[in-house]
């Protein structure tokens, strides 16, 4: 009965949406700093993993989605703001953060919801 709530498409997903922001986290904060390390590249979540995640949803196998695991990648869109050849930009990374912010904040009320049910149906109370 747990198993299959802990093995459900949805929760997992949730759980490896929750991954990725944690990781996103991390990437934000190196970026940040970095800020004035000549020479570092901005890194961030691999932007596949998005792709893979809505594939391994799509195919409902939970085996498929477990098994999928968030990556940081160098961001290939960033550029330079200034010849030491730094990529990242403080104003970029605060606007990342915030939005990274909500997505946790969203994420995380998805996945409480889930498991309040649980223990309403165990205990029979809200």
């Amino acid at each position: 009965m747990i198993d299959a709530l802990f093995n459900d498409p949805n929760y997992l997903a949730g759980k490896k949406t929750l991954d990725a922001i944690a990781l996103r986290q991390e990437a934000i904060a190196s970026n940040i700093a970095n800020l004035e390390t000549p020479g570092y590249h901005r890194v961030d979540l691999s932007p596949s993993f998005q792709a893979e995640l809505e594939r391994a949803c799509a195919s409902g196998d939970p085996r498929q989605i477990a098994a999928l695991q968030p990556v940081l990648a160098p961001d290939p869109n960033a550029v330079a703001n200034s010849r030491d050849g730094n990529t990242v930009s403080l104003e970029s990374e605060m606007m990342n953060l915030n939005q990274n912010l909500l997505a946790h904040a969203v994420e995380t009320q998805l996945i409480s919801n889930q498991l309040l049910k649980l223990q309403m149906a165990i205990t029979g109370k809200s």
